[in-house]
Parts: C-alpha cells; structure tokens; sequence
C-alpha cells in the first residue's frame, strides 16, 4: 500500500507553528480513529517517522507526530527553558483540535508523562505509555543513574545546560541492542537540550493526580534494559492506572529505534484491534 507523508504546521497565531509530520494511508482509512504520537525529552516527531510512522500507515492507521514547542521545527527553539509540562500539554490539546476525530494517543518516555498530564482535562479513545514517565516522576529515574551510571547522568545534566549529547551517551542511555554506526551519528545530529523547566515538573513540581486522570483502555509498555524508565518504573505506572505492564525482552529505552521495534508496534496494533479501535 502506498502511503501519503506531510509535514504540516499548526498555527499559533503569531507565535509561529508546530511540526506535525504526519502518514495517511493511500487508500480508505481501515480505521475510524487516527493515532498521535507524542515523543520524549530531547527528541522531536522525527523519531516516530522513522519507522512507526509509515509502518502504521502501512495498515490503515492515520498517523500524526508532533514536535512540542521547543522541539523539532516547532515554535520557541530559542525559549526551550521557557516551557513547562503544561506547555506541552497546551500543545497536545492545538494539535488534537486540527484532527479529524479523537486521536488514540501514544506517549513515549517524557511523551507519556504529557499524555498523562492531558488526561486530567480531557478523555482519549484508547492510550499506549511506552516507557513512559510515571505518574511518580523521575526521581527514581534520576536516584538509578546516580548508582548505577553516574556518567550518564552527568551527560544528560550537561545536555541540559546546552551541550550537544555524545554518540556513546546516545548508545548507553537509548539502546540496548547493537545500533549502526551511521544511524547512530545521524540520531546524535537530530536528538536536542531539553527544557530543565519540564525535567523539574516530570521531577517534583507539577506531577500527575491520578485521582482527576481519565481512565481510557491503556496499555503499558516498558523494555528490560532501559536505563532511564526502568521495568520497577513500568510497573508503578501500571499499578497506578490498574493495568498489567507488557516489558519486551532484550530492549533499551528507545522502544520505537531500537532494532526489534516492529515488535512493539505490533503489539500496540494488536492491542488496538482487541480494543475494537
């Protein structure tokens, strides 16, 4: 099947625009509802285009990836340290207003905390955390790194403050599985500083109240190795939302880069087929 690609921007009025990179299958849309794909800290909506994307497109799923504020080819580059979680929440609700019909949002690590944090305002037709953030934050996140990689941590501080991040940072943190030279040189061009704004909401300041979140069909998904977002991590987020956590064998954090990522992607089709989406 052949699929259409766009990338769109969403007006803000004169504040400029987001990025929406978006795939539409060909033909008829085998499915009703469209997905949205929200990327973590440090990344943009080119993460999903890299195979997520056309491989939905590919079975009837209109899919949209937007870049947050900050991110990507999105508003407010020169503002990062501007924008808050509720910022990027602002963004999510800009972006579903453009759509067609309610959108099944899928969150990734940082992504899935903004997805969360819409979710107290608002209902969804179907969720999918993907090593995402939980609903306690990051401290554990940032309490693993110390004792088991204070080097990694250390890196991402640095990229905070506006350093670029290294290639070996990029393997460690991101991937378990072997990852090409050359992917991995064009991922350091492409991953970006992250607003330490966000990083201190996602930390203590503006977690979410899981008692006001809407309680869509949600799946929860986490990886073994991932350094960042931990399985103990996946399942505390599961427990909060009374769900059971799905952990793939043998992955990193970047779930949807890593190079068993049409694992994933299956399973949140699947998923979604079960759910009568």
């Amino acid at each position: 099947m052949m699929q259409k690609m766009s990338t769109a921007t969403v007006s803000a009025g004169s504040y400029s625009s987001l990025e929406i990179i978006s795939r539409l299958p060909a033909s008829h849309h085998r499915h009703r509802m469209p997905i949205l794909f929200v990327h973590g800290a440090y990344a943009g909506a080119w993460c999903w285009e890299e195979h997520f994307l056309p491989w939905f497109a590919q079975r009837g799923w209109a899919g949209h990836a937007v870049s947050l504020s900050g991110h990507g080819s999105s508003r407010g580059r020169d503002d990062l340290d501007t924008f808050s979680i509720d910022h990027y929440v602002a963004d999510l609700v800009e972006t579903i207003a453009t759509l067609p019909a309610p959108p099944i949002l899928v969150g990734h690590s940082m992504g899935g905390m903004v997805v969360q944090k819409y979710l107290e305002q608002a209902a969804a037709p179907a969720v999918v955390l993907v090593a995402s953030v939980p609903p306690q934050g990051l401290i554990y996140s940032a309490l693993g790194l110390f004792f088991t990689a204070p080097h990694l941590l250390t890196d991402l501080n640095r990229i905070m403050g506006g350093g670029e991040p290294s290639a070996d940072s990029l393997r460690c943190v991101l991937f378990h599985q072997p990852v090409a030279v050359e992917k991995l040189q064009r991922y350091w061009k492409l991953f970006q500083p992250e607003s330490l704004r966000a990083i201190w909401d996602m930390t203590f300041y503006n977690l979410p109240d899981t008692s006001r979140v809407y309680r869509p069909p949600m799946l929860v998904l986490g990886a073994q190795y991932d350094r960042l977002i931990s399985p103990g991590q996946v399942q505390m987020a599961a427990n909060a939302y009374g769900t059971p956590p799905e952990i793939f064998r043998d992955m990193g954090h970047a779930m949807m880069l890593e190079r068993s990522w049409e694992k994933v992607a299956a399973r949140i089709d699947e998923w979604l087929t079960e759910q009568g989406l």
